[in-house]
């Protein structure tokens, strides 16, 4: 796969296969894979958290997810052949381990959301071996949530906890997890629990994906889209000027 920076932040250019054969070899190879996907919100959010930026620089795969992120990267000159979602990202990886026998652990979500989709996984990965999960409001006592997933003999680690939390969790506890393969997924739980609906296909092509996901939680999507999505546009302009005049 091949590398660039995108507004400061590095970014693989790769489509869905090459990224879910490459994560596959590796596992298969017991190399420690720390995982994450970019889109509009968290590259916003690196170009002042300095701590998220570091988490993110220091992940083996770092994915495009988000249309939006997609544009903007072919707007620099960046030839993305598409975007890679976290979650079918997740739901590749969940086929893959079914496959393969990996062993996976789920953290994240209250222990409602987070239980019904452990029931659905189960249901639709028919040897799909779950070694364990864990609701995402733990933070009173990380090392006994680090000490479970050890435990459990969990190959694959998916946490589903907003950001920036995931992914400074993940850059502190990733030696002492004891995974091969740790990914953030969000709010990936809340879509395979039922708990929200997805996007029409037709929709997330059109890169209005962030549009649908405003309108069924208004009152905490709305405005971080609104924020987000002008200082994308802002940070888009002025890179672009700035290779006009190079």
């Amino acid at each position: 796969m091949k590398r660039v920076n995108l507004l400061g932040i590095p970014v693989d250019l790769a489509t869905m296969s090459e990224t879910v054969d490459i994560i596959d070899s590796r596992i298969a190879a017991r190399m420690s894979t720390q995982h994450a996907v970019v889109n509009v919100a968290k590259l916003v959010s690196a170009q002042s958290d300095l701590s998220l930026a570091e988490a993110i620089r220091n992940c083996d795969i770092v994915n495009i997810d988000g249309m939006g992120v997609v544009w903007g990267a072919r707007l620099l000159g960046y030839e993305v052949p598409e975007r890679v979602t976290g979650i079918d990202l997740f739901e590749r990886l969940l086929e893959v381990s079914a496959r393969r026998g990996y062993p996976v652990f789920f953290l994240g979500a209250t222990s409602e959301v987070l239980e019904r989709a452990v029931e659905r996984c189960r249901a639709r990965y028919r040897n799909l071996d779950i070694a364990g999960f864990h609701h995402g409001y733990f933070w009173d006592d990380e090392r006994a949530v680090v000490e479970k997933i050890k435990a459990s003999g969990a190959r694959l680690l998916f946490v589903a906890i907003t950001s920036p939390k995931k992914e400074n969790f993940i850059n502190a506890w990733r030696r002492e997890l004891g995974v091969d393969f740790v990914m953030g997924v969000g709010g990936t739980f809340d879509v395979i629990s039922g708990k929200i609906r997805r996007a029409p296909a037709w929709m997330q092509k059109s890169g209005l994906e962030w549009l649908f996901r405003a309108v069924q939680e208004p009152g905490r999507m709305g405005k971080r889209y609104l924020v987000t999505n002008s200082a994308f546009l802002c940070l888009l302009a002025k890179a672009r000027f700035s290779l006009r005049r190079g």
